[in-house]
């Protein structure tokens, strides 16, 4: 998810709620501690120079139960961070504690903002000599081709 596709759902809910891929949600009380922007200059196993821009969310909570942050203060807190970072419609990285800091991408269903795990991966399988993963094909599709009889006899 974008910054902009963030901002656009922010507009149209009344309360911010983070869902968690559990099913659970952050605590109400949660802060925004950091909107940043991050950038990540590296090199891939490939040889190829790389550059990544994020916005980063870092997601909090503490004692203070009484805390709300309300969406308009949010996109308020985004309107600041732009100014001063100097931030583009760059793709969001939320930072949320759980055994250690994780990162998630993000996704909106409409009323809640969805954490999304990230992975991992080689970007240069190429390079790497990694197999591309083969395609899982069902049974009851082969059975199709097979009920088809040889293939002189027209339906294949």
């Amino acid at each position: 998810m974008t910054l902009e596709q963030f901002k656009n759902g922010l507009a149209t809910v009344t309360s911010v709620n983070f869902k968690l891929p559990n099913g659970a949600y952050v605590a109400e009380h949660f802060h925004i501690t950091e909107v940043g922007a991050a950038t990540k200059h590296f090199v891939d196993c490939g040889g190829t120079e790389r550059m990544e821009k994020t916005v980063c969310f870092q997601l909090w909570h503490a004692n203070d139960f009484d805390h709300r942050l309300e969406p308009q203060k949010l996109l308020n807190i985004i309107s600041l961070a732009e100014k001063k970072l100097g931030i583009g419609n760059w793709d969001i990285e939320v930072e949320y504690q759980r055994d250690t800091i994780g990162k998630y991408a993000l996704h909106f269903n409409g009323t809640d903002f969805e954490l999304v795990p990230k992975q991992t991966a080689c970007l240069a399988t190429d390079a790497c000599g990694i197999a591309p993963v083969k395609q899982k094909v069902q049974l009851a599709a082969l059975q199709n081709i097979a009920a088809c009889g040889t293939p002189d006899n027209g339906c294949c």
